[in-house]
C-alpha cells in the first residue's frame, strides 16, 4: 500500500513559510503519489510531476490496488500489449494526481496547477510521435502539462506541441543552453498561435534543469579525468546553471519559467527561493527541510561566489558547455553524458513497467 504521512496540515513550516512569503516561487511535488501530494499541497505545492521512474515506484508502493486494474484493462483490452496497458495505467495515475491540483490550477488561471506527464522515451527520436503522443496526453484532463526530452527531436517536437496547444514541460534538461532552446521554441510556438488566432493565456510551458543530475555528470568527468576540485564546488554546477538561465530568462522576456529538479542537496531549492520559478524537490527532500528547520530567506539574486564558477570553468570545460548559453548546439544535446545517462534510466524504467504488468497477467509458474 501507499505510504501514510502523518504531517498536521495546519502546522507551519519552512516550506510554508516559503510559499507564503514567496508567491511567486512556486512549490511543485516531484511525484505523483497522491498521499505524498496532499501533503505536499498542505504545505503550499501548486504542481508535480510523473515521469517513468516515478510511474513505477507510484505503481509499487500501491501493487494491490494498481494489479487488479492492470487485470481489468486487459480484459478490456484482449489485443493491447503489456506495453500499452501499462501506459495507460500510468494515463490514469496521473489524472488521478491531476485531480488533486484543480484547485490550484482555477486559482491561478493555469499557470500553476500542474500534473506533468512525460512521453514515452522509446519515442524520443520521433518529432511526430511525440507531438502525437503529448496532444494526447494534454486531453486527459485540463491541467496536464506534458514533459518531452531536450533532444535535437524533442526541441523540434516543444515547438509544435506548443503550437497545438500543449503547455510543455522541458525534460532531460541539464544545461543553460538546453533550458535556451526550449524556451525560444516554445516562444516561436506560442506566436504561431497567434497569428493563427489561437488562444495562449492559460498556457503553463515551463523549462526544467535537473541540477542535480548535471552535479552527478560532471563528478563523474572529474574522476574520469582524475581531477581533485575544492570540496563542495561541484555540488554548485547544478546550481549555477539554474541561476544563469533563471537570469537569462528575465532579462529576455521568455514566456517559460526555469523549473529545478533532481535533488541532491537543498542548495536546489533554498538558492532560487524568490524567483518567478518553479522548484520541484521529491518529497522525500520536502520532508528533510521542514524536519531541519530550513531557513529559507530570499536567495534568488544572491550570484553563485565567483571563486566557485572560476574553478569549475577553469578545471571542468564540460561545464562550461552546461553554463554558458551557447555551450552547445541543439545537434550536441543528445550526446552531452548526463543526457544519455537519464534516457538509458527511463528507458530502463519504461522496460521494467512493462515487465510489472507481464508479471501481473502471466504470473510464473
Amino acid at each position: 500500500m501507499t505510504q501514510t504521512v502523518d504531517q498536521p496540515q495546519h502546522t507551519e513550516t519552512p516550506l510554508s513559510r516559503m510559499t507564503r512569503d514567496n508567491p511567486q516561487t512556486a512549490l511543485w511535488n516531484d511525484s505523483a503519489d497522491p498521499v505524498q501530494l496532499r501533503t505536499s499541497i498542505g504545505w503550499g505545492a501548486v504542481g508535480a510531476t510523473c515521469n517513468p521512474v516515478i510511474a513505477l515506484a507510484v505503481i509499487k508502493a500501491d501493487l494491490p490496488r494498481w494489479a487488479a486494474r492492470i487485470r481489468k484493462l486487459a480484459a478490456q483490452r484482449p489485443t493491447a500489449g503489456h506495453d500499452e496497458i501499462g501506459w495507460a495505467v500510468v494515463g490514469e495515475l496521473s489524472v488521478e494526481a491531476a485531480g488533486l491540483l484543480e484547485p490550484a490550477f482555477e486559482a491561478h488561471h493555469g499557470r500553476n496547477g500542474r500534473l506533468s506527464v512525460q512521453t514515452d522515451p522509446r519515442l524520443h527520436r520521433d518529432a511526430k510521435a511525440i507531438v502525437e503522443q503529448a496532444v494526447h496526453f494534454s486531453e486527459l484532463a485540463p491541467n496536464v502539462v506534458v514533459k518531452i526530452p531536450v533532444t535535437e527531436t524533442g526541441v523540434e517536437a516543444i515547438e509544435e506541441a506548443t503550437f497545438r496547444g500543449v503547455s510543455v514541460n522541458a525534460t532531460v534538461s541539464f544545461t543553460v543552453p538546453q533550458a535556451v532552446a526550449v524556451a525560444e521554441a516554445v516562444e516561436r510556438g506560442l506566436d504561431r498561435r497567434t497569428a493563427a488566432g489561437l488562444p495562449t493565456e492559460t498556457m503553463g510551458p515551463v523549462a526544467t534543469i535537473m541540477g542535480g543530475r548535471l552535479d552527478d555528470w560532471l563528478k563523474a568527468v572529474a574522476a574520469q579525468q582524475g581531477l581533485l576540485l575544492t570540496p563542495g564546488v561541484l555540488d554548485w554546477a547544478g546550481v549555477a546553471a539554474l541561476k544563469r538561465a533563471y537570469g537569462i530568462f528575465q532579462q529576455r522576456g521568455y514566456r517559460t519559467r526555469v523549473l529545478s529538479a533532481a535533488f541532491r542537496n537543498h542548495l536546489q531549492l533554498s538558492e532560487l527561493v524568490g524567483g518567478d520559478l518553479v522548484i520541484s524537490p521529491p518529497f522525500e527532500w520536502q520532508q528533510k527541510i521542514n524536519d531541519n528547520g530550513l531557513d529559507l530567506p530570499r536567495r534568488i539574486d544572491t550570484p553563485v561566489d565567483p571563486a566557485i564558477l572560476d574553478e569549475l570553468t577553469r578545471r571542468l570545460p564540460e561545464f562550461s558547455r552546461a553554463y554558458e548559453p551557447d555551450g552547445m548546439t541543439p545537434a550536441e544535446f543528445d550526446f552531452f553524458g548526463a543526457t544519455r545517462r537519464t534516457l538509458r534510466q527511463f528507458l530502463e524504467a519504461d522496460a521494467q513497467l512493462e515487465a510489472l504488468v507481464r508479471d501481473v497477467l502471466i504470473p510464473a509458474p
